[in-house]
């Protein structure tokens, strides 16, 4: 186990913005609190600063959790090698499944909500392999969140708008062809060069 002050500063600033990111989008989901916000200033305004707020949020987490990785990571377990490969095989239909999200077809009348099933499957591929005390709050909150947020969805009573349409295989072929070109982008391009990690090779 180890950090300096400054990979617990960049865990508290992780935090942070895991509240903010997290609490604007369960502000979504309670839909009284949200239709009270939107009367004291407006949509035009909530809109504004729920977009804001999560941005902010984005930001602290990015921030915040590289500081906290180049300080030294707080290792609470240590996960075996293999794990890395668990996770590299389910990066591939969770970035089918984001696609999915707006190529509407059968995968999205099968999953019924792929963009929530993806942060899933994100989450549970990172936690896998990842056995630090700032990837198990970062990738756990956000797990918690695609859990809730699925949870609740069973139970919202929105009024009802005109149905958006959802496609047949020709939709399936482009969340699967984009996806894979996705998946490949994360891991050969993204992560190594961004986040500092290989995916393949070392």
């Amino acid at each position: 186990m180890r950090a300096g002050e400054g990979g617990v500063m960049g865990l508290a600033l992780m935090i942070v913005g895991l509240v903010l990111f997290v609490g604007t989008h369960v502000v979504t989901t309670r839909r009284d609190l949200r239709t009270r916000l939107i009367g004291i200033g407006g949509e035009a305004v909530y809109k504004l600063a729920y977009a804001v707020l999560a941005i902010v949020g984005i930001g602290l987490i990015a921030y915040g959790f590289g500081a906290y990785r180049s300080a030294g990571m707080i290792d609470i377990w240590y996960p075996p090698h293999w794990t890395k490969h668990v996770t590299a095989l389910l990066m591939l239909p969770m970035a089918i499944l984001l696609v999915a999200a707006y190529a509407r077809g059968r995968i999205y009348r099968a999953v019924k909500h792929p963009m929530i099933t993806a942060v899933k499957l994100w989450a549970v591929a990172h936690l896998i392999s990842n056995g630090d005390l700032g990837s198990i709050i970062l990738f756990g909150s956000l797990l918690a969140w695609a859990v809730y947020d699925r949870i609740s969805l069973k139970h919202r009573r929105d009024p009802g708008g005109p149905p958006i349409p959802v496609g047949g295989a020709k939709n399936d072929a482009i969340a699967v062809g984009v996806g894979i070109v996705l998946y490949a982008a994360l891991a050969f391009l993204f992560h190594p060069y961004v986040i500092g990690v290989p995916v393949f090779g070392a």
